[in-house]
């Protein structure tokens, strides 16, 4: 899997999410949709936001004869990731979102594998608990309950919040949402997104000046 640099990811995470988006779309245009859509709500924005590489998983949360891979393939495949890690979850339950993708205990045990958010194209329970634990959440919504709970696929290619995601790429989530950044195009980006902090505190600064004057936007 290709890596940024420590530095670059931290960076990165020093910028808001509306920010890396206007860098992505200085650097690709317009239109662009590289960020998640309204369903994708944080739970827990006390958490603050993170940045990571995706790793990915599909669930069935009730359809009993869904086959299933064991959980500890994936488990393993995050224990020998190299972090910061953001597990990515989408339900395909014939009723998504029905029962719950993610609670407490996975919450803990994914924190101890590296993982420093997770994004559900689902539901999820036990929050009270994930916050303890400390780990961001991201998810359609909570409900109390879950079914038979079934790992059907890992490490592929998953759309949440209408965003198709590669594992190995970059997320960042906040409070507006996630955006993703392609490992190879990090750099750029971050140098991009200084740029656009730069401007737009200067343009901050004019709205905040009382000597400030439309007139003034004809340059």
């Amino acid at each position: 899997m290709q890596r940024a640099s420590e530095q670059t990811i931290a960076a990165l995470g020093n910028f808001d999410t509306p920010t890396v988006f206007n860098a992505l779309v200085e650097k690709d245009g317009l239109p662009n949709e590289q960020y998640t859509d309204q369903t994708i709500r944080c739970l827990l924005p006390e958490l603050g936001s993170f940045v990571g590489y995706v790793m990915t998983a599909e669930v069935t949360t009730n359809d009993p004869d869904t086959p299933a891979i064991p959980w500890v393939e994936y488990y393993e495949m995050l224990e020998a990731a190299e972090g910061p890690l953001v597990a990515l979850m989408r339900d395909v339950d014939s009723r998504p979102g029905r029962g719950a993708s993610f609670g407490d205990g996975m919450a803990a045990l994914h924190k101890r594998l590296g993982v420093v958010g997770a994004v559900v194209e689902g539901t999820v329970r036990d929050v009270d608990g994930i916050r303890r634990v400390g780990l961001p959440i991201y998810a359609h919504g909570r409900v109390p309950g879950h079914g038979v709970f079934h790992l059907t696929r890992y490490n592929e290619p998953i759309t949440v919040g209408q965003l198709r995601f590669q594992p190995g790429d970059l997320v960042l989530a906040d409070g507006d949402g996630c955006v993703r950044v392609r490992v190879e195009d990090a750099d750029q980006i971050v140098e991009i997104a200084g740029q656009i902090r730069e401007r737009e505190a200067e343009i901050h600064g004019n709205y905040a000046d009382p000597g400030y004057t439309v007139a003034q936007m004809r340059g």
